[in-house]
């Protein structure tokens, strides 16, 4: 700990994190009266991907008169980013798998903001290359050594290669599994999955204990898996329900390209790309630094009373509708009677930590790539920021390493997280990172510590087909509605952008009823 302290006083040592301070001012209800009023026919509470997707659907409608309030200083939610002087890095979600070619709402998407530029006559989309990422795409650093891809293989046994190979024939048969009405057992959005018996006995067990029914015992695979499901859910194989940890595999087709291959969308700023893609929809219709602390229906009206960060003062905002973008977790302030059903949602808290270091010294048998697994780590590796970029050659080198409090109890690893200095996470970050890096911390210029205390929704069993999820979906009085990752159970951005799709679709509906 002693060098640790030492080497912060030539670091360039930066915290960040949600707002977590104006987050308790919500539970204390600390606010002044209103003093000013705004009439607007559609508010929508949240700036994440889930509010812009719905404000981007209403302009698709053709309503443009709507605002977004958002807590934060910027939009984006879990796919925002930062940015130093050497490269833009990501501060939550940093890609997106190639999609479902059944999925056409997200081609849509994809198409308008030039990532599809076309399709084959195959009728399979081509991508903007310069979107992929680049060869070479990943590498784990296992029993000494980095080799090529993330699932481990040089150095196995027999046995444990039967294992792997084993796996994941199995989930083949999963990912083409269909229910007698032709559904998929596993689908993205998740609302298109099938709903039958053995699709919910699979909701019921951890990953951990499904593995231990199929007789899956070895370590390399059990320590992948554990990867997997901590990278997709926050929640390693002993927490996480079987159904999730097989979704990880399932869910994804592979069918967007020819040679079925498991690429992924990335950029510099990670998700924070596809956000700012969905900003455009928002332009002067967004309140930013502001926190909606009530919500109630009055004279068949939609109100919220919101508080105003900047000026410290608080409006009340009417509305024929409102669209809370938000998860149970904040919503429990918002509204009577949601505490209780707020406590089936686990969040898992994430630190995120960027570096920017004068060189990456290891054991170089496999050139550093986008994405670096370190078999045996605490963390889920790193990825190299500037991996995209079309410069070859960069003073010096950006990455951004993370870090998921799997654990029983989620509540106290978020205690963990904001009680722990600043010192003690750093110095995790460098024992973890040491183990393929001696000399990453000599080597490290800067570093920031982002801190994420509900990182995302974690499907811990019985949740994804419970009935907490269906109730807190549930729209009042067809005057306010839910929408949000965690009320499908999964946190993708194609979750939360169906989400916002699906809400707005309910929501005219309603409205055509309502007339």
């Amino acid at each position: 700990m002693e060098s640790c302290k030492e080497k912060a006083f030539t670091l360039l040592i930066r915290l960040s994190g949600t707002n977590h301070i104006l987050g308790h001012k919500l539970r204390v209800q600390n606010f002044p009266k209103p003093t000013k009023e705004i009439t607007i026919p559609y508010l929508i509470v949240g700036g994440g991907i889930t509010g812009l997707s719905a404000a981007r659907q209403l302009t698709k409608k053709g309503i443009t008169d709507f605002l977004v309030v958002e807590l934060e200083d910027h939009l984006g939610g879990n796919s925002s980013n930062g940015e130093n002087k050497y490269s833009k890095y990501p501060l939550g979600a940093h890609y997106l798998p190639l999609p479902n070619v059944e999925d056409t709402q997200l081609m849509q998407f994809l198409e308008e903001e030039k990532i599809i530029l076309g399709y084959d006559l195959n009728g399979l989309p081509e991508f903007d290359e310069t979107q992929l990422t680049f060869a070479p795409q990943e590498r784990l650093f296992y029993k000494n050594n980095w080799q090529e891809g993330v699932v481990p293989k040089q150095g196995n046994s027999d046995q444990e290669e039967r294992e792997l190979s084993r796996f994941f024939k199995l989930m083949d048969t999963f990912r083409s599994k269909k229910d007698s009405n032709g559904k998929f057992w596993f689908m993205i959005p998740q609302s298109q999955s099938a709903t039958n018996h053995d699709v919910k006995a699979l909701d019921s067990i951890t990953m951990m204990q499904w593995l231990e029914q199929n007789n899956f015992s070895s370590k390399p695979l059990l320590k992948y898996l554990d990867y997997c499901c901590k990278d997709d859910f926050g929640l390693g194989i002993a927490y996480v329900s079987a159904y999730a940890g097989i979704h990880y595999f399932a869910a994804r087709k592979l069918n967007a390209s020819q040679n079925k291959a498991d690429t992924v969308l990335t950029w510099p700023e990670g998700n924070a790309r596809l956000a700012q893609h969905l900003q455009k929809y928002v332009t002067d219709k967004c309140l930013k630094n502001h926190l909606v602390y009530n919500i109630k229906i009055h004279d068949n009206k939609a109100v919220a009373t919101v508080f105003d960060n900047i000026s410290k003062t608080s409006t009340t905002i009417i509305a024929n509708k409102i669209l809370l973008a938000t998860p149970q977790f904040v919503n429990q302030y918002l509204l009577e009677n949601r505490k209780k059903l707020a406590t089936e949602f686990h969040y898992t808290p994430w630190l995120l930590a960027t570096l920017v270091v004068s060189g990456l010294s290891d054991n170089n048998r496999f050139p550093l790539c986008w994405d670096n697994i370190i078999y045996g780590s605490k963390g889920l590796g790193y990825v190299y920021d500037q991996h995209q970029s079309l410069q070859q050659v960069h003073d010096k080198k950006v990455i951004t390493y993370y870090y998921s409090f799997s654990a029983a109890d989620l509540k106290s690893s978020r205690r963990e997280l904001y009680k722990k200095t600043q010192e003690h996470w750093i110095k995790m970050v460098f024992e973890d990172l040491k183990i393929a890096h001696p000399t990453i911390e000599e080597d490290t210029q800067s570093i920031e510590i982002h801190l994420l205390g509900h990182g995302m929704i974690s499907p811990v069993p019985g949740f994804i087909y419970g009935q907490a999820k269906k109730e807190a979906a549930q729209s009042i009085k067809n005057k306010i509605y839910f929408a949000h990752t965690d009320l499908a159970g999964i946190s993708i951005f194609e979750e939360a952008f169906h989400q916002g799709i699906n809400v707005i679709n309910n929501m005219m509906d309603d409205t055509t009823m309502d007339s």
